[in-house]
């Protein structure tokens, strides 16, 4: 219909995380292989760097998102708790404050008064209203740590594959300009991913993943020069 606007979908942020995933994945090994590769190494070297930085850089992912996923479900687990005893010992002061909360929002006093005192007839209701009204907590998404680090390790190896993937084959120059090509690439796919969840167009997003990874890429091969021809 005319006069009808869409938004985008923030809440899902399973496809969001899983594109940054791939993001910091792609980035970070790209700029350690061609770094490595900038000091002259042997390809078996290349390798082995890359691996470890796929690995190192997915468990460390994983871990950083478990420990905070995990934290932040504790946090919430237990202030969802202090609130369903606060609204089974003084649920009058309860109701009061969550029509104090619809008043401060611009609700007459009176409507106020009767939303709250209906919210507070169901204790599970009053509960998901507090925590929404007052906490900003959704009580059925309060995280869960273990999927989003299995979901963070897997799309940061997908990301670090890529500019590994040539050195498993091929050595050398030609795998130096497999991995600039494939990360290329890779960036530029990363980035149009990335405009969907920005509302960016799609080629300012991919140009500045590009533009972000050949910095990292850059840096880091300049620094392979200089200490591969000073060792």
């Amino acid at each position: 219909m005319e006069g009808e606007h869409h938004h985008r979908n923030l809440q899902g942020g399973g496809a969001r995380a899983a594109v940054f995933g791939v993001s910091d994945g792609l980035v970070s090994n790209v700029a350690l292989v061609l770094g490595i590769a900038g000091a002259h190494s042997s390809g078996g070297a290349v390798r082995l760097a890359g691996l470890a930085g796929l690995v190192g850089g997915a468990f460390s992912m994983a871990a950083g998102e478990y420990v905070s996923m995990r934290a932040q479900s504790e946090l919430f687990e237990r202030e969802l708790a202090v609130e369903r005893e606060a609204i089974r010992a003084e649920p009058e002061g309860e109701r009061n404050e969550l029509a104090l909360i619809y008043r401060d929002r611009g609700i007459g006093p009176q409507l106020a008064d009767a939303l709250s005192t209906e919210m507070m007839r169901d204790p599970e209701l009053a509960l998901q209203t507090h925590a929404r009204e007052e906490l900003g907590i959704d009580p059925e998404q309060t995280g869960k740590p273990l999927q989003a680090a299995v979901s963070s390790f897997l799309t940061f190896a997908v990301g670090a594959l890529v500019p590994l993937l040539p050195w498993l084959f091929v050595e050398g120059t030609t795998a130096v300009a497999w991995s600039v090509g494939l990360g290329a690439a890779a960036s530029l796919a990363v980035g149009g991913a990335l405009s969907f969840f920005t509302g960016r167009s799609w080629w300012w997003s991919a140009t500045r993943q590009l533009l972000v990874a050949t910095a990292a890429a850059g840096v880091t091969t300049l620094i392979g020069h200089a200490v591969g021809h000073g060792g």
